[in-house]
C-alpha cells in the first residue's frame, strides 16, 4: 500500500513517514507541503491513500480533496484513491466539507501510531475511520437543507434500500447479514450495487447521501 503525506510542517511529515514505513505492507511514496503540490504528486505517483492536512498555504486540504475527486480526475485513475484528513480539532467543520468532497474520514494529529496504522488500512479497504454518529454531528454543523430524494434511490430494490439504511446507521456487514437474513458476501454484493446505482464511492458517501436527503 502506497501512502502520500500532505502537510505544510516538514517535521510532522517526517515523523509520520517513520511510522508508516515501519508498517508491514505500507510505504511512503511521496510528500507534499500544500494542496497544489498534493494534486501534482497524486497524478504522478498514484498512491493508494493520501494523508491530508486541512490547513495549509497556497491551497488547503479541503480544496485539494475537492479537486482530487473531480469526476474527470477519478475517471483517469486505474485504482481507487482514499483520502484521510488530518486535523488538530475534533469535529472540525472543514473536515465535514472534505468528507462531502470524498474524504473517507478524519483523524486527529495527536493520534497514536497504532491508530494511524489502523486508520490507513481501514480507509484503504473502503471503510470510514469515524463513527456514523460523529459524522452526523459534522454534517449537522453544516446547516444544509435536506435535498429531495433523487430518482436513482428509487432504482434500488427493496432489499438494497434495507441494506442502504443499515449502512447509513453504521452497521457492519456481519450485523447487516443478521438483519436481512443473508450471508456477508451477499451483503457486500448489495453494497456494491448501491454504490454503483447511486454513483457513490464508499460507505462514507452512503452516510452523507442518507443524511443529505433525510433518509436516516
Amino acid at each position: 500500500m502506497e501512502v502520500l503525506l500532505v502537510d505544510d510542517q516538514e517535521l510532522f511529515r517526517a515523523g509520520v513517514a517513520v511510522i508508516v514505513d515501519a508498517q508491514d505492507g505500507m510505504r511512503v511514496v511521496g510528500q507534499a507541503g500544500d494542496g497544489l503540490e498534493a494534486i501534482q504528486q497524486v497524478e504522478a505517483l498514484e498512491p493508494d491513500v493520501v494523508l491530508m492536512d486541512l490547513r495549509m498555504p497556497e491551497m488547503d486540504g479541503v480544496e485539494a480533496t475537492r479537486q482530487l475527486f473531480a469526476s474527470e480526475r477519478v475517471a483517469r485513475r486505474a485504482k481507487p484513491l482514499r483520502v484521510l484528513v488530518l486535523t488538530t480539532f475534533n469535529l472540525d467543520d472543514r473536515a465535514a466539507t472534505a468528507i462531502r468532497y470524498g474524504a473517507s474520514g478524519f483523524l486527529l494529529k495527536d493520534t497514536t501510531p497504532v491508530m494511524l496504522r489502523d486508520a490507513i488500512r481501514t480507509v484503504h479497504s473502503g471503510n470510514a475511520v469515524l463513527a456514523p454518529q460523529d459524522l452526523s454531528l459534522l454534517l449537522d454543523g453544516d446547516f444544509r437543507s435536506r435535498a429531495p430524494v433523487p430518482s436513482s434511490f428509487q432504482g434500488l430494490t427493496e432489499k438494497e434500500q434495507e441494506v442502504f439504511t443499515a449502512v447509513a446507521k453504521g452497521m457492519s456487514n456481519a450485523e447487516i447479514a443478521g438483519l436481512v437474513f443473508a450471508s456477508e458476501s451477499t451483503v457486500k454484493t448489495h453494497v456494491g450495487a448501491i454504490l454503483r446505482k447511486l454513483g457513490l464511492r464508499d460507505r462514507v458517501q452512503i452516510v452523507v447521501f442518507a443524511h443529505d436527503h433525510g433518509l436516516v
